[in-house]
């Protein structure tokens, strides 16, 4: 519920900029399907499959270990939000090398900021990030998740934000409070820039790309998003290549 909040939230405060109705009408029927099927994609079957499915998975193949880790839940919250998100950056890196990079190209089509696009997506890419497989392990050895899932969360909903524009003023006692140590929505549009090469791999904490030097930071959003590619509608969704 509050991922789909935040999602709502995002969605009114970037309409409500009189400037994103032009982007948004100038947004082909592709994009907009392209954006909706994976939104609900991501948004609904994968957590669905991480209950359902997987889960049952490890139910099956390891039905002696369920439970078996009794800890913290500030420990389960910093495995999720902080341990994953070490894992995910390795993971993010994975789909950039030569070997992965048509699979996760769609998602670096978007032109502009926008929370829609935050699932854009080959579908079964999301089958190739840690967080479909990892969430459901974690979920099935702790004997209360709660805490873990709060961080999964919090993870989710900053994913949402990180793909928008909407953020911190730069001066502001918000951005001097959180620009030291996380991702905001700028940093992850240099990501995005269609000349970046390859920089801002995190997720959620700068950490990351600070210890393996691929940071880069600038108060200023780049000129342009986006690598543009001839591919039709269901080759993005299936086939890529």
């Amino acid at each position: 519920m509050a991922i789909f909040i935040a999602f709502v939230t995002l969605l009114i405060l970037t309409v409500a900029r009189p400037e994103n109705w032009s982007k948004f009408k100038a947004k082909s029927w592709q994009d907009w399907l392209l954006d909706g099927i994976g939104l609900c994609f991501q948004g609904i079957l994968i957590p669905a499959l991480q209950i359902v499915l997987i889960y049952q998975v490890y139910q099956h193949f390891l039905p002696a270990s369920r439970g078996i880790l009794n800890f913290h839940p500030l420990l389960c919250f910093c495995l999720s939000f902080v341990g994953v998100d070490y894992l995910y950056y390795w993971n993010h890196r994975l789909l950039h090398s030569r070997w992965l990079w048509r699979l996760h190209l769609v998602h670096h089509t978007m032109t502009e900021r926008q929370v829609l696009g935050t699932s854009r997506n080959t579908l079964w890419t999301s089958f190739l990030i840690v967080y479909l497989w990892i969430h459901a392990l974690f979920i099935y050895w702790l004997q209360d998740p709660t805490a873990y899932m709060i961080g999964v969360s919090l993870t989710a909903i900053l994913d949402l934000w990180r793909h928008s524009e909407i953020e911190p003023l730069p001066g502001t006692l918000l951005h001097r409070l959180l620009s030291p140590w996380l991702i905001l929505p700028v940093d992850h549009a240099w990501h995005h820039a269609q000349d970046s090469g390859g920089v801002n791999y995190g997720a959620n904490l700068k950490l990351w790309d600070r210890l393996h030097r691929t940071n880069y930071e600038s108060n200023i959003a780049p000129n342009a998003l986006g690598i543009p590619i001839r591919l039709t509608l269901v080759q993005k969704l299936i086939w890529p290549f």
